[in-house]
């Protein structure tokens, strides 16, 4: 017997009821994401390489150690995609979406980085995403962290998580604070841990983030980013405040979120769990004015966000927010060889008339007994059978299988029962 190839490590199936939960997520975010005007755009999961160094930073986790990388036979560097922004933006200039135009858009799918894998954090896990292009005030910022609190609301998650929300200011603010915060930490070199030693002259704001118990006492009396806000920063982060105010959006200010990639400037935000230990961040995002001219477009301020759907399904399974979704609404059954081929063709009608309706056909035959356990296996809630005496009176027999009742149903009156009882 040959060895069986298993999945690569890191890199999940989702079976049948994990999928079922993945699909009510996922509705609930398009439509969600569909009701604050946003439009879908799909893009390729495989880019150049040069995408990703230059959006993302060529001193990142992500570029220096986690993306997956390789040539191609034509001699390409291409990258398989960490993130959905850069593509995104990449897209939009390469197909004429956001030159003098305003863009609202949504992404969904799965993104890949080479790192160890643990209970939240994959090689393979998927995002949904939205990014704005065109609009530069804090109302835009905002609309979006409104959508993400929407979406906790909807999925019954408000009372589980924490917005936190920093702005990084302009590049040369940044500039400035960045050569204050590298004469501060030169002072403790010895004592910061091994990846804020290695981070502090290449992305020194990083270091910020740390989770190391030491470098976080260190960083205590550091020098603050919002030292270094001219007047315009300080605005736009005291207009976006203000408004979250009004909108019954609760935050805290957390002057060390960065996050993890370069391109951000002004807002950031993340919205954070204590239900899932050390993974807790289920949404993160901000503003980045400065990646379209980057990638070769005109200057063009944009803001986005990511929801981590791994993430989001552990919390609610976490919570016991799991809504239970049938497969199958009604199975429908059949005793003998005329009646199998009648119910072939009775389901195929009703399924026109009902597409909302999850109808499944019991194929294979076999005793009713057997059916009904079938019936009962895949959580169905009516069972339509058909035998000899039914397909004689152009009827079915249908059992609510909650409580057992059952009565014979006239072919034309189906339609209209089962929707009365679904």
């Amino acid at each position: 017997m040959s060895a069986k190839i298993t999945a690569i490590r890191g890199m999940n199936d989702l079976v049948p009821g994990q999928s079922s939960v993945w699909e009510q997520v996922e509705k609930t975010l398009v439509e969600t994401a569909g009701s604050f005007g946003f439009s879908e755009i799909r893009t390729p999961v495989i880019e150049k390489t040069s995408l990703f160094s230059r959006a993302i930073g060529e001193v990142t986790d992500v570029v220096e150690k986690e993306m997956y990388t390789f040539e191609d036979r034509d001699g390409d560097l291409l990258s398989l995609r960490p993130e959905g922004t850069a593509g995104c933006v990449r897209a939009c200039l390469e197909d004429g979406l956001i030159h003098n135009q305003e863009q609202r858009l949504w992404y969904r799918g799965p993104m890949f980085r080479h790192e160890r894998p643990q209970k939240g954090r994959y090689r393979q896990f998927h995002q949904f995403g939205i990014e704005v292009f065109g609009l530069s005030g804090p109302d835009i910022d905002a609309e979006i962290i409104a959508f993400s609190a929407m979406l906790w609301k909807k999925l019954k998650l408000t009372d589980h998580v924490r917005l936190e929300l920093n702005s990084l200011g302009s590049p040369e603010e940044r500039a400035r604070y960045r050569d204050s915060l590298v004469a501060f930490l030169e002072k403790y070199r010895s004592e910061l841990d091994e990846d804020s030693q290695r981070r502090m002259y290449t992305n020194p704001l990083r270091v910020l983030d740390s989770k190391d118990a030491r470098t976080g006492e260190i960083l205590a009396d550091a020098p603050a980013l919002a030292e270094f806000f001219g007047t315009e920063t300080r605005a736009h982060f005291d207009g976006l405040r203000e408004l979250l105010d009004g909108l019954g959006i609760s935050y805290v200010i957390n002057d060390r979120l960065v996050r993890g990639l370069d391109y951000y400037n002004l807002t950031v935000f993340e919205w954070v769990t204590a239900a899932l230990g050390s993974q807790g961040t289920v949404c993160g995002g901000g503003r980045y004015d400065g990646l379209v001219e980057q990638l070769g477009g005109q200057p063009t301020p944009a803001i986005g966000c990511a929801v981590g759907l791994e993430r989001l399904v552990l919390l609610l399974e976490a919570l016991n927010l799991v809504q239970e979704t049938p497969a199958v609404d009604v199975m429908v059954c059949s005793m003998g060889e005329q009646p199998a081929r009648e119910a072939q063709y009775l389901v195929n009608r009703l399924r026109f008339e009902l597409p909302e309706v999850r109808f499944m056909l019991h194929c294979g035959g076999g005793k009713v007994k057997k059916q009904m356990s079938h019936a009962d296996r895949v959580n169905a809630r009516l069972a339509l059978i058909l035998g000899d005496t039914e397909v004689a009176g152009h009827s079915a027999t249908v059992k609510i299988l909650s409580s057992g009742e059952q009565q014979t149903v006239p072919e034309s009156d189906l339609a209209a029962f089962i929707k009365q009882h679904i």
